[in-house]
This record gives C-alpha cells, sequence and structure tokens, in this order.
C-alpha cells in the first residue's frame, strides 16, 4: 500500500473512523495531512477504490468509515510497530538530507548551550545541524519519542533574547555518532536536526537529496 493512502488512512483512524461514521470535509482532511484540497480528495477517492473506506457524500462534507479491509490494513501495519519497538530501545528512520534555513548554526555557537551538550551528552557541536527529512509515513514515528526520557537541555536568557529549553536524543547516522535535538517550543515536523562533533556533510560526504539512516536511542 502507497505511504501517503497508509497516513490517511491513519489520520481517519484517529479522527475514529474504525468504530464510526466520521463527518470530514476534503479541506478539513487536507489540513490533517497538511496538503491541497484536490490531493486530500484524490487520496479519499483511492482509498475507496481500493475498498479501505465507504462513503456517503454530502454537499459539503462526507461520511466515511473504514472498512475491514482496512482495519486489517492498519492492524498489520500495529503488529509491525510493535515488533519493533517493543523488543528494543531504538527507533530506526529513513530520510534525505535537505539544507535548513542556517538557524542551528547560530542556536548551536551559544556558549550556554555549548556547555550543556559538553557535559551532558558528551561533546562540543560543530556548528549548525544537518537536516534530515524522513520519510512521511515514519513522522507517527515520532509520537513514541514523546513518552521516552531525554537529555534536557536547559533553556537561558541573554539581554537580547530568551533561548529555549532542548530535548536531545543519542543518536548515529550512517553510523556516526551524534544526537538529535528537538526544541520543546516546537512541534514534531518530519524534519530531523542532527548535530555532531563533525562536520557532517564533510564527513559522510552527504550532499542534498543523499539518503541517509537515523537511529535514535532512549536511555534507560
Amino acid at each position: 500500500m502507497k505511504s501517503y493512502l497508509l497516513e490517511t488512512l491513519k489520520e481517519l483512524a484517529l479522527l475514529g473512523g474504525i468504530k464510526n461514521k466520521i463527518e470530514i470535509s476534503s479541506f478539513e482532511l487536507a489540513k490533517q495531512l497538511s496538503t491541497s484540497q484536490q490531493t486530500a480528495s484524490r487520496y479519499l477517492v483511492e482509498l475507496d477504490k481500493k475498498n479501505m473506506i465507504t462513503r456517503e457524500l454530502g454537499v459539503k462534507k462526507q461520511l466515511i468509515i473504514i472498512t475491514k479491509e482496512g482495519e486489517k490494513q492498519l492492524y498489520d501495519e500495529h503488529m509491525q510497530y510493535q515488533q519493533i519497538f517493543e523488543l528494543t530501545d531504538r527507533i530506526i528512520f529513513k530520510g534525505k538530507v535537505i539544507s535548513g534555513l542556517g538557524e542551528g548554526r547560530y542556536y548551536t555557537e551559544q556558549p550556554s548551550y555549548v556547555e550543556q551538550f559538553k557535559k551532558k551528552i558528551g561533546f562540543i557541536p560543530y556548528p549548525g545541524t544537518l537536516n534530515v527529512e524522513i520519510e512521511y509515513v515514519e513522522k507517527n514515528k515520532l509520537r513514541l519519542l514523546k513518552d521516552q526520557r531525554a537529555i534536557n537541555i536547559d533553556g537561558f536568557n541573554t539581554k537580547n533574547r530568551s533561548f529555549g529549553s532542548v530535548k536531545c536524543f543519542n543518536a548515529k547516522i550512517n553510523s556516526l555518532d551524534g544526537a538529535i535535538v528537538l526544541p520543546n517550543r516546537s512541534h514534531y515536523s518530519n524534519v530531523l536536526e542532527f548535530i555532531s562533533k563533525f562536520y557532517l556533510r564533510e564527513k559522510l560526504k552527504l550532499k542534498d537529496n543523499d539518503n541517509v539512516k537515523i537511529i535514535i536511542y532512549f536511555k534507560n
């Protein structure tokens, strides 16, 4: 099953679509999926054709319920994740390297952050972060990080501004040690920010759109 259809099916299930009919417009679904209304509408048509959902079309909204076939698809996905996460202390992501806005360098050079990184994760990061866009369907895994113990980097104030607290997880990218940083004030997105004591683009010979594997480790 294509990843975008599975993601759409998951969102419908999270809205209650397994046990009950849910009333939703393609515009509302598009907001949930961070896509266009036309794309969301096309996803629903494809799911309907594959017998994953049934739809009752209204004037502005649709009544949608997930079929037994759709429920089975989600259950199979659940079993795979259960096998992965209940038996290990890590999460594995696949993604591609993308360019950021350059903000990572500014933040990783702040002395109060640098001191805490050195003390709590064991290294001073090379200025900047490597941005990795994870595969869209894997975004769901990030929810699991909210329940895990993180390495907390405290926020602080300077004369000019405030800097927020940050969560870190020990990690590897293509077998090279480092850490993932997640600002506490932001929502989890499908872009992971990786820090390391090395300049990763040079050390791993990476360029935009290169595929990488990230392993995030949980604290015991």
